[in-house]
């Protein structure tokens, strides 16, 4: 599929391992504020066609999460998964003929109380 930023600097080609369908959001403190829907793409599923110079990436705690926008409209496209490293969560708004609202709503993944904020439990 192909995804792009609302301005059209930054276009990506994504081979999702998910269905539409299985489509979440995320209530952390960073993904609550972005309010985008995700779909997921292995990391070797993701290639930037374009734009790769406008892309700007933010990432702050562990630093295992790591946010991509684009820097002219500030369109956020994809991210490295904190859940899994191994895969990118993909803005379904971003991808090609593709409205979020008609594939109805999406769940939400707790994000609030992930496993890797957890500390290591005390002997």
């Amino acid at each position: 599929m192909k995804a792009t930023c609302h301005c059209g600097a930054v276009e990506l080609e994504v081979e999702l391992c998910q269905t539409l369908e299985s489509a979440q959001r995320c209530d952390c403190s960073f993904c609550r504020r972005r309010g985008a829907a995700t779909v997921s793409a292995p990391l070797d599923g993701l290639r930037v066609l374009k734009g790769q110079e406008v892309l700007t990436q933010y990432s702050w705690g562990t630093g295992t999460a790591q946010h991509w926008f684009c820097s002219v409209c500030g369109i956020y496209t994809h991210h490295r998964r904190r859940s899994d490293p191994t895969k990118y969560g993909i803005n379904l708004g971003t991808l090609e003929g593709v409205n979020p609202s008609g594939l109805g709503l999406q769940p939400w993944s707790d994000g609030v109380n992930h496993p890797s904020d957890r500390l290591p439990d005390a002997e």
